[in-house]
């Protein structure tokens, strides 16, 4: 399929996946419509793209307002006359055990992570049935098929996704609308940072890893050969296979790779949680402040 002419809207753009999606897909002729909150990156994003000959637009949002989602599905087809491609990717974690997760911070993570999604197939589906075409993607993670000990709360808002996405595909099965679920595995991004600045949680992540601009690639080639999963380092269907032949010893393999508990100030092989700042509460008890996390992408 060739992609020249096609428009895409992408939330959580200003960072990690979202905008390596959006360079990739401009680069191949795609217009893209670029979702987030921080709109000075936005900006630079969108004048990046169009001084290469490229076409963008930004809305600056909040994808747990549907209203703002819905704002960037229009941006896309009052700019560009269409939509062709919506993909869901803001999100944020949080690591810790599911006792010592604070329930305002599993509430906002299901706001970002799941209603964010939610909002996102609310607003491109129409679209997608008046033209009776179109792609709608989610950006999960490996841990929406295989959970992994300590990232419960986050494990259950990329399972919500994956539950949501085959639903969804069953529903348009046969049809020019096409459902994919992405699950990425640990992919470096500012979603790192973040998680240690705003809760004192320093994660380096399990097993392989890939980079941003690998799961961009993997993207564009979905878009133009849709598939209903898809997984940018191919290894990793391997752990979602052994949970459904043996989830016993997929659940002892995962174990292993992390430390017997969440330890603070050390550095272990995957995990580690040090000391909260001098004065700063770990426990997070109005909104979650704007910060990368909850706008780019990072995959367990």
């Amino acid at each position: 399929m060739v992609l020249e002419g096609r428009v895409a809207a992408i939330t959580g753009a200003s960072s990690g996946i979202g905008l390596a999606c959006a360079k990739h897909l401009a680069r191949e002729g795609v217009a893209v419509v670029l979702g987030a909150r921080r709109v000075s990156l936005l900006e630079a994003t969108a004048q990046q793209i169009k001084g290469a000959g490229g076409r963008a637009a930004i809305v600056q949002m909040d994808v747990t307002r549907e209203a703002d989602v819905q704002a960037l599905t229009a941006m896309a087809t009052r700019e560009f006359g269409r939509l062709d491609v919506m993909i869901c990717n803001a999100g944020f974690g949080y690591y810790g055990p599911i006792d010592e997760t604070p329930p305002d911070v599993m509430q906002r993570m299901m706001d970002v992570n799941y209603m964010g999604t939610f909002y996102g197939a609310r607003a491109a589906l129409p679209i997608f049935r008046a033209q009776n075409s179109g792609h709608l993607m989610f950006m999960s993670s490996i841990v929406g098929r295989r959970g992994i000990p300590f990232m419960g709360a986050y494990t259950a808002t990329k399972a919500a996704q994956a539950g949501l996405a085959e639903s969804l595909r069953a529903e348009f099965v046969g049809t020019p609308i096409h459902i994919t679920c992405v699950y990425p595995i640990s992919t470096p991004t500012e979603f790192i940072d973040a998680m240690a600045r705003d809760f004192g949680h320093k994660v380096s992540g399990l097993g392989p890893k890939q980079s941003v601009d690998d799961v961009a690639r993997a993207i564009v080639r979905c878009v133009k050969r849709p598939r209903p999963e898809l997984y940018p380092k191919p290894i990793s269907r391997g752990l979602t296979i052994l949970n459904a032949l043996a989830p016993g010893i997929a659940s002892m393999w995962t174990r292993s790779r992390c430390p017997s508990t969440p330890s603070r100030g050390e550095n272990t092989r995957a995990f580690s949680r040090p000391p909260a700042r001098p004065g700063r509460p770990r426990r997070v008890t109005g909104p979650i402040r704007r910060s990368p996390a909850t706008i780019g992408r990072w995959s367990a």
